[in-house]
């Protein structure tokens, strides 16, 4: 399967949201990523409901919508209400993941499951049946432009092992520190969407850079 790019806006120039988000409409990304924290969860706190609902008014991309919060069953029709279309929670802030996963399915939107770093790929055992994705963070969640942690490799290829032995249609999306560098090597690994923030906004030219990890040349 030819593999995807998620462009995350968290890297964007909030002065100027709509020119960003244009320039994404127009590249050759699939999909819009948002980072929603709440300062609990993780440290720092991002963007709510009204940016989201003004993001998809101009958006052409569907918007993935990584959930860094805790308690989200509370908001989940209202992620849905704001357009989401790829809702994706953390597994650490679930307490009963399974009934979380059905009802972002039951909303209509795919669902995703994000681990930490620090959290292994085995627990995901019994929901991989229930999820359309599971969220390798490659960094711990809170603050854009970390270092790409190198232990991230093994541990797609183990989830890999695990959805292709299952013969589950879930992807495996990577997000943190993604640039035209590590690209190649998280594909082989088995990653099926990269996320990207500081190497597409920060670039000369993000629309290329986009094309780039795209294309993968």
């Amino acid at each position: 399967m030819e593999h995807l790019v998620s462009p995350s806006l968290l890297a964007a120039n909030f002065a100027n949201l709509e020119n960003d988000i244009v320039m994404v409409n127009r590249s050759e990304a699939d999909w819009l990523h948002l980072d929603i924290m709440d300062g609990v969860f993780v440290p720092n706190i991002s963007i709510g409901f009204p940016v989201i609902k003004a993001v998809k008014k101009v958006a052409a991309k569907p918007l993935d919508v990584h959930l860094m919060i805790i308690e989200p069953d509370r908001y989940l029709t209202r992620f849905s209400e704001a357009g989401a279309n790829i809702l994706t929670v953390q597994y650490e802030a679930c307490t009963h993941l399974n009934r979380t996963v059905t009802e972002v399915r039951n909303l209509e939107m795919k669902a995703g499951v994000a681990l930490n770093p620090h959290t292994p790929v085995s627990l995901l055992k019994n929901i991989l049946p229930y999820i359309d994705m599971v969220l390798i963070m490659t960094v711990n969640p809170g603050f854009g432009g970390q270092l790409f942690i190198k232990e991230s490799y093994n541990k797609i290829s183990e989830l890999r092992k695990m959805i292709d032995a299952g013969g589950y249609n879930v992807l495996i999306e990577v997000d943190g520190g993604i640039d035209t560098m590590n690209a190649p090597k998280l594909i082989e690994s088995g990653a099926n969407v990269l996320v990207a923030g500081n190497s597409v906004f920060s670039s000369v030219d993000p629309s290329n850079t986009i094309r780039k990890l795209k294309r993968l040349i």
